[in-house]
């Protein structure tokens, strides 16, 4: 199996790398902390993923700003500023419509990016992830927390020892043999430097995508290890009970990233193909045009919005109308485009972006 390496261009001119290999309906796997497509494409710990997914999807994954094959020299590390690497990824890869796996520190960006763009959204997959970082979710105790690590990466991220990183590498992966254990300790030097990490961690640590998550509409699957040392398992069922119709599947295990000989590996991999194959967007159900001519000027504005992953609130202050306004124009649309149940919005928003793409840059 080969990936093949490609560059894109984010909205503040950041250059982002992102990889394609295998073959199958297309899953895009959400940036997160610690990737270099490279270096990794033939890890001890990694390669399995490529390798299994790889056999059932065609997989498009990408390195974060600021590490691997991406730009290391960047402006700004923010939500927002990865959300756009995200859609920017998406956007030059020519993707319509995409299957999302969201892992670890991928999965707050995952559930942002199926908020926002629920048309595009087939299904949402999140394995071991979070909607609050540690001193979002812990408060005082999780800023100590961060602190540590911090003081840990300033030390020796970059030296030739590799003690300091052996700490992240124990959190990890506390089950792994000696060569992943190296070459994990390895991938953190060579993903990013010490600068770089920092900030990526501070940022992770004060992230809560809450209010977002219960906005998500795509069928959604949600997997936790019962021992995870990295992310709490509590955390795994928060996200599940906060994003409406979530599927919460429990995993055993304790290394956060699992490794191929771990008994959570097949089940994890059964998982998300029998999901995969089921789920089906608003989108998915109606592929035939939608005759938009039949809405208003003001509804169609009102729909703009809403495909761009705005808020009843939101629509309202920004068009100067009431909230109970906003709900009558959407009822008045769903109506005339046949719409009913809880995914209309989803749908109408589908179909807006069908027939509008490209109009809103």
């Amino acid at each position: 199996m080969q990936q093949e390496i490609r560059f894109c261009t984010s909205k503040d001119g950041t250059r982002i790398a992102y990889a394609v290999h295998g073959s199958g309906p297309l899953l895009v796997h959400a940036a997160h902390w610690l990737t270099h497509l490279e270096y990794d494409w033939e890890s001890p710990v990694w390669r399995h993923w490529r390798r299994d997914l790889g056999e059932r999807f065609t997989v498009v994954r990408y390195d974060e700003r600021g590490s691997g094959l991406s730009d290391r020299n960047v402006r700004e590390q923010s939500p927002d500023r990865w959300l756009e690497d995200m859609e920017a990824v998406v956007e030059h890869a020519g993707l319509e419509r995409v299957k999302l796996l969201g892992v670890s520190g991928g999965g707050p960006l995952a559930i942002r990016y199926a908020a926002k763009h629920p048309g595009r959204v087939e299904c949402l997959i999140l394995y071991g992830t979070y909607l609050r970082g540690m001193a979002a979710r812990e408060g005082e105790s999780g800023r100590k927390e961060l602190d540590l690590y911090v003081s840990l990466i300033r030390k020796g991220w970059g030296g030739a020892n590799p003690a300091f990183r052996r700490f992240f590498t124990s959190l990890f992966i506390p089950d792994a043999k000696d060569e992943q254990v190296r070459w994990f300790d390895d991938l953190q030097r060579r993903s990013t430097d010490g600068d770089n990490a920092i900030v990526l961690r501070e940022v992770r640590a004060e992230l809560d995508v809450t209010d977002v998550a219960g906005r998500v509409v795509a069928p959604t699957l949600v997997m936790h290890l019962d021992q995870d040392g990295v992310v709490p398992f509590e955390e795994g069922r928060l996200v599940a009970a906060s994003i409406p119709g979530a599927r919460f599947v429990p995993l055993q295990g304790r290394n956060h990233v699992i490794l191929e000989d771990d008994p959570a590996w097949p089940r994890f991999l059964r998982e998300v193909e029998d999901f995969a194959r089921t789920a089906r967007g608003p989108a998915e159900t109606d592929r035939s045009p939608v005759p938009l001519s039949v809405l208003t000027e003001r509804e169609l504005e009102t729909l703009r919005r809403v495909a761009f992953g705005r808020t009843n609130a939101e629509i309202a202050s920004e068009m100067f109308l009431s909230e109970r306004t906003v709900e009558r124009h959407l009822s008045n649309i769903y109506a005339k485009l046949g719409l009913t149940g809880k995914s209309a919005r989803a749908a109408a928003a589908a179909a807006y972006s069908r027939l509008h793409s490209g109009s809103h840059r």
